[in-house]
């Protein structure tokens, strides 16, 4: 030991209690556990080490045939072991449980109570009752803190911490504190003490960098789509909000928490939690940490310009190896490694996705999973399309739980990604000023023009799916954004509102309409884009079946000899349902199928579908079968013919479960006239890179004239790559009857002598 260390007093840290079991250990307890020190000198020392002794005490007063350097060599060990302080004399009088405290949170205890004494504590009261503020007052004088001042007010911030209280995180008083603490450089915590689950943090630190309130409040404004449908469907004049909920014992304790947050902070204590919102139920007094992160795009504390400056440069793609082939997708990671690297978003506070839960409707073997609220669901345009944008819920599917849960994980984030957010990258114009550079909408809407003719009764009586549009206005100014032609290696332009969900009517949000078709998420941007291609394929097979009725071959589903698909049609079976696979591939050349599934114990079947492309036809098939499995919760309650327990109010799904069946709809029954398909039929060639993929199904595209288009939608603080997938003149499987692939691609390929009228195309729409 040094000299200086002379003077100092010895002792176990206050936090802890020693026992000594002769011939055994020394057993130091305290509240979290015991640890065990062995070894006769420590045995006959500790009863010493008791805090009051300095080294030549401790000496003096040890057992005799122990010598000083054994002694030094004893306390030098337990003090590397974080056992044992040296600390000053005077220290000896103070508070030694707050002491205690401030030692087991691996701070210097008199340097902690020092700090906490000089601390000064600015208290702000962000709307609520003044007397709130005063009891907060009360708690942190009783933490030892200084509090400088008391305001419902705020300017700038003359003290070491602003202890900020509020009834809501997003209240927009916090735009102004949020701004002058950053504005001084100066933290502050954030605290909602009142209702039955209290938040407390988090501290925002300007200096830190780890984030600033706006930064937390894009996340929780995420997460109150409800409200904001609400106040569309009810009006802005109706106030939306929850009434208060509390007991004295409840705020008062709240309130503590809070000061005591506020003296860690001051004591200079600092852990990963403090740069999280901790929320606690007051009923079950579970508490949850929220970490909230720094968002690269911040307004406040970011660059605003990150996702504009990106659109303007060429979607890089690049070899992937392909990772995981499981779960009917081939992935440049596994699922277990997507779930551990954006687990993080899920958050009902701070995350993008509020939850993932199993859908408790059916068989555990379904996976299904839902994810939160669907922000593709999300519209401006009228009451009836709000109700059912509240119902809507993004889902996942797999053949396992982990590979549903991830499946959820991603679609939530893909449609977050994919709503308007105000950062992204546009230019305004009209389409005949930009010609040159911009995609004409139709070519990419493919309505009709008796569709647009007869749009009013259509919207009136058809689901939100089917929405028809305004005709488009060439002269029109709107915005346009920048997306990358993978055909011709430049950037081309497409209205902003086709693009994003929700886009605000000084862009053109009221008369164009985004959908999800083409919109995929994925472990890579290459798997992203490879998903997002496939599933234009997909709905663009589909829709030529669907709508001109065609027959198709059905898929031998013993020649894969998958245990999963047998185990699949038990289930099914037990469900006293029936179910076969249809190939609907298109002129494209990937295979495509169509799983169907209907009830055969009553007269309404509730026919089921799901749909699945891909090169490798056992990935196309397994898509297809877990699609189907993660729309069947929406039938599974039902029982007899009289029983209308749908889980979906989309009334064309309603409909078509009451009335379609086997015998009456052909085109849903295999065609007896072709050999099933079987396994050997499809000549699949494996590849090891999904980049290679996505360049062969790019490749077939174009072969048929087709163009490419990618939108990269990733955002910087979610960081899961996301795309949008475009190629102009491929139908979605919605109802889209413009001259075009609908008519022609039937008849190129023989299935029909000449094209199907419109008046005869299928008059149920799709309504996946």
């Amino acid at each position: 030991m040094s000299g200086g260390d002379a003077q100092l007093r010895v002792g176990f840290k206050r936090h802890l209690r020693a026992h000594v079991v002769r011939g055994d250990a020394v057993y130091l307890l305290s509240e979290r556990g015991a640890t065990s020190v062995s070894g006769a000198h420590v045995e006959a020392l500790a009863p010493l080490l008791d805090g009051t002794r300095d080294l030549a005490a401790l000496v003096r007063d040890s057992p005799a045939g122990i010598s000083p350097a054994e002694i030094g060599a004893v306390v030098r060990r337990l003090v590397d072991a974080g056992l044992v302080t040296l600390r000053p004399a005077q220290e000896t009088g103070s508070d030694e449980s707050a002491l205690a405290y401030w030692e087991s949170a691996g701070l210097d205890p008199a340097a902690a109570v020092r700090a906490t004494t000089a601390a000064r504590v600015d208290l702000v009261r962000v709307g609520g009752r003044s007397e709130d503020a005063a009891a907060a007052g009360d708690a942190l004088r009783a933490a030892g803190l200084t509090v400088t001042r008391v305001s419902g007010n705020f300017s700038a911030p003359p003290s070491d911490l602003s202890v900020v209280l509020c009834d809501d995180y997003l209240d927009e008083e916090l735009t102004a504190v949020d701004a002058a603490h950053r504005a001084a450089g100066r933290p502050w915590l954030l605290a909602k003490p009142g209702g039955a689950q209290v938040w407390v943090g988090p501290v925002f630190d300007p200096a830190a960098g780890t984030g600033c309130w706006h930064c937390l409040a894009h996340r929780l404004r995420g997460h109150r789509q409800a409200e904001t449908r609400l106040r569309a469907v009810v009006g802005s004049g109706t106030q939306i909000t929850a009434p208060p909920v509390s007991l004295p014992p409840l705020g008062a304790a709240a309130l503590h928490l809070v000061a005591l947050e506020a003296a860690k902070w001051t004591a200079g204590l600092r852990h990963d939690g403090q740069r999280a919102v901790w929320t606690m139920d007051s009923v079950t007094l579970h508490g949850t940490h929220h970490e909230v992160r720094a968002r690269p795009q911040c307004p406040g504390c970011g660059d605003p310009g990150v996702e504009r400056e990106r659109a303007f440069r060429p979607v890089p793609l690049r070899s992937r190896p392909k990772a995981s082939r499981s779960g009917g997708s081939h992935r440049a990671l596994p699922p277990e490694r997507v779930l551990h690297d954006y687990g993080h978003l899920v958050s009902p506070v701070s995350g993008v996705v509020k939850e993932i839960t199993r859908d408790g409707r059916g068989p555990a073997f379904l996976n299904s999973f839902r994810s939160g609220p669907n922000l593709a669901m999300t519209t401006r345009r009228n009451a009836e399309q709000m109700r059912f944008a509240l119902r809507a819920e993004n889902g996942g599917k797999g053949i396992t739980p982990v590979h549903a849960e991830v499946s959820a994980l991603c679609e939530a984030i893909e449609r977050h990604s994919a709503y308007f957010h105000g950062d992204e990258a546009y230019v305004t114009g009209s389409y005949t000023e930009l010609a040159d550079t911009a995609v004409h909408p139709d070519r990419c809407l493919l309505f009709d023009e008796r569709q647009y003719a007869d749009r009013a009764r259509w919207n009136a009586t058809c689901s939100p799916f089917q929405y028809v549009c305004a005709p488009f206005d060439d002269a029109a100014v709107t915005s346009w954004t920048p997306v990358w032609s993978l055909t011709e290696q430049r950037h081309r332009l497409l209205p902003t509102p086709m693009l994003y969900f929700n886009v605000p009517e000084q862009h053109g949000g009221m008369s164009l309409c985004a959908d999800s078709n083409g919109n995929a998420a994925g472990s890579s941007l290459e798997d992203a884009l490879l998903q997002g291609l496939l599933e234009l394929v997909e709905r663009d097979a589909v829709a030529l079946w669907w709508y001109n009725r065609t027959r198709a071959p059905a898929v031998d589903l013993d020649s894969f000899g998958d245990r999963w698909i047998d185990e699949l049609r038990e289930v099914y079976a037990g469900l006293h349902r029936e179910v076969w696979v249809l190939d609907v591939s298109s002129d494209v050349g990937i295979p495509t199928m169509a799983a169907l599934s209907r009830r055969t114990d009553k007269r309404c079947e509730d026919i089921m579908f799901g749909f699945g492309a891909h090169p490798d036809p056992r990935a196309a098939l397994v898509r297809a079968l877990t699609e189907m499995n993660q729309l069947m919760p929406t039938v599974a309650e039902v029982g007899g013919d009289d029983d209308d327990r749908y889980g979906w109010s989309d009334p064309d799904a309603v409909r078509w479960w009451r009335t379609a069946t086997w015998a009456g709809d052909a085109y849903l029954r295999p065609d007896p006239a072709v050999p099933a398909r079987r396994l050997a039929d499809y000549r699949h060639t494996p590849t090891d890179d999904l980049l290679q993929d996505v360049r062969s199904v790019q490749h077939r595209l174009e072969a048929l004239g087709l163009d490419v288009l990618v939108l990269d939608q990733t955002r910087p603080d979610v960081g899961l790559p996301v795309v949008k997938a475009i190629v102009p003149g491929m139908r979605g499987f919605w109802a889209r009857f413009a001259p075009g692939r609908l008519f022609d691609v039937p008849v190129r390929l023989g299935r029909l002598d000449r094209p199907t009228k419109y008046e005869n195309l299928n008059p149920i729409p799709l309504f996946v």
